[in-house]
């Protein structure tokens, strides 16, 4: 099938039926993932060149997760079709295109091969749906975690991290009670799950309203006043209709990767909801609206649940947090420092705003702004000054009176900017994803020397209580003697203080000794399976 010279429109339906019967041709072991070697020879008939070819791909998987899903696979053809007619491969072209009136791109021997498979699978058995619905990897979680997973089974990087979790991290994890001390242990919905953007602030700055406005609508069950109005955590994600669902629903959800926050109690689960509506951006995107955190009086009234631990727990899952700020808030709180504080070792994934700055002049500004990296420099204990978005994230138009000409510039410029990170979000996904990883297998590995070296200091026989009391105490020399035997970072270890109270409730003796070959087995997972498997599923015309 070749271009028609007519520039006649053909419907959507039309399109997605012909990609369809391509796509279940190209996709030869038909798990809905068009992988590099499958495509090296489908994409070989365009007769476009190799360098050609490994732009298509790079625009098509852009979300670097190393295969084709049905949607990429269909930008991909119409990317070889505008080549074909002599147009730059680039995102701009693919925006600027009208591609009603694009029709498919010459597939040299295409039309041989789809009469031949006309026997075989046809393009109406085909359902494209997302890679996260697919049920097979979601059952590797069920079965024990010693069986080996064939290697034909992984079709992506996502796969890959899956497969390595189950066989090289998680029995490391299980046997040195890492959940109970850090985190629990990641299910298929944790590696498959959507990028979350959480908002962070004090009542009154803004988190509600900057959601809605990236929304360009309210979603279900949200409040915006000048009192606190948001009252619990709020997830927002895509969903077949507008709905709230209760914390302990969305808590016991396979499908959904809240399951470790049961662990805060009902307490917690009462104060949590998810917010489901259809959105295009959310199909991208996870929002996280959050209480306001408490300033002066309010914050002696202590809450039913550990909030900074709700929010260290969700810091660890998200791949972008807000703190926000106003130019009426900036004093930082007992509560807000504590919650910063429990932010520590995500310093990345954090972005500072500003908002409601048309509410001052440019003078009154300029004091705000250094009054704001005055406050955060005692909190934030790094040398560098962190980057704040100045602007005023709402449906209503910048107060030019209050802004000037020189104010309306700045706040587009600083709103661009942030919004850009922001969309680059879902393209950075797999990368965040791989280092999230990453960080969380050191994370476990310095857990077990810890642990095992406690277990190892303790007396075989009398005055074990005493010891145990005793190696408490100057838990930080422990520390330091690890990381002196075996050579390890110090910035991979935690905080002395967290680890001292929950060491608290165990008996040492009982923790397992080192078991060398699992640790090694995570050694190597980090030296060679990780990098094999990025460079297995990189672009395939690199």
């Amino acid at each position: 099938m070749g271009p028609d010279s007519s520039p006649k429109k053909w419907n959507l339906k039309e399109q997605r039926n012909t990609y369809l019967q391509w796509f279940s041709l190209a996709d030869q072991d038909g798990d809905g993932r068009l992988t590099g070697s499958d495509a090296l020879k489908f994409f070989a008939m365009s007769n476009l060149s190799k360098p050609e070819l490994k732009q298509v791909w790079a625009i098509a998987d852009s979300k670097r997760q190393g295969y084709l899903g049905f949607y990429e696979f269909m930008t991909a053809m119409q990317l070889i079709s505008l080549a074909q007619a002599g147009n730059d491969i680039s995102q701009e072209t693919m925006s600027n295109a009208d591609l009603e009136r694009l029709q498919p791109p010459t597939m040299e021997g295409l039309a041989k091969k789809l009469k031949k498979n006309s026997g075989g699978k046809g393009g109406s058995a085909i359902v494209a749906c997302h890679p996260s619905e697919s049920p097979i990897p979601a059952s590797w979680f069920n079965s024990k975690s010693g069986k080996k997973i064939p290697l034909k089974s992984v079709t992506s990087i996502i796969d890959g991290l899956k497969k390595l979790y189950i066989e090289k991290l998680r029995p490391l994890e299980k046997t040195y009670q890492f959940p109970d001390f850090v985190s629990p242990l990641l299910t298929s919905s944790d590696f498959d799950s959507k990028p979350m953007v959480m908002l962070l602030g004090q009542y009154s700055t803004g988190k509600t309203t900057f959601i809605k406005h990236l929304l360009k609508t309210s979603y279900p069950g949200a409040h915006i006043g000048p009192e606190p109005t948001t009252d619990r955590f709020v997830v927002i994600t895509s969903g077949p209709d507008e709905r709230c669902i209760p914390g302990n629903t969305v808590a016991v959800q396979a499908d959904m990767p809240y399951s470790g926050l049961s662990s805060f109690g009902t307490a917690f689960l009462s104060k949590f909801e998810c917010s489901q509506m259809p959105h295009p951006l959310l199909e991208h995107v996870t929002f996280v609206d959050t209480p306001g955190v408490l300033s002066g009086e309010k914050q002696r009234t202590q809450r039913s649940y550990d909030f900074t631990g709700v929010t260290s727990w969700f810091a660890a899952k998200c791949d972008l947090i807000l703190l926000l700020f106003d130019p009426h808030k900036l004093d930082i709180s007992d509560e807000f420092k504590r919650v910063i504080g429990s932010l520590r070792g995500h310093d990345d994934k954090i972005r500072i705003v500003l908002n409601k700055a048309d509410q001052v002049d440019a003078q009154q500004l300029m004091r705000v702004y250094g009054a704001l990296l005055w406050s955060l420099g005692k909190v934030l204990n790094t040398p560098e000054v962190n980057r704040v978005y100045i602007g005023s994230f709402n449906d209503k138009p910048i107060r030019e009176t209050t802004a000037g000409p020189l104010g309306m510039e700045l706040f587009q410029k600083e709103q661009d900017d942030l919004l850009s990170d922001l969309n680059d979000i879902p393209k950075k996904a797999c990368d965040r994803r791989i280092n999230e990883f990453v960080k969380r297998a050191r994370a476990a590995k310095v857990h077990a020397h810890i642990v095992s070296h406690l277990k190892k200091e303790m007396p075989a026989l009398m005055g074990k209580a005493k010891a145990q009391q005793k190696l408490l105490e100057n838990l930080d020399e422990q520390f330091a003697k690890v990381q002196k035997e075996l050579h390890l970072p110090p910035g991979d270890f935690p905080s002395v203080e967290e680890y001292r109270e929950l060491l608290s409730a165990y008996n040492f003796d009982k923790f397992e000794k080192l078991r060398p070959k699992m640790v090694q087995g995570v050694d190597d997972m980090l030296a060679y399976d990780i990098p094999e498997l990025l460079k297995k599923f990189r672009n395939p015309y690199d």
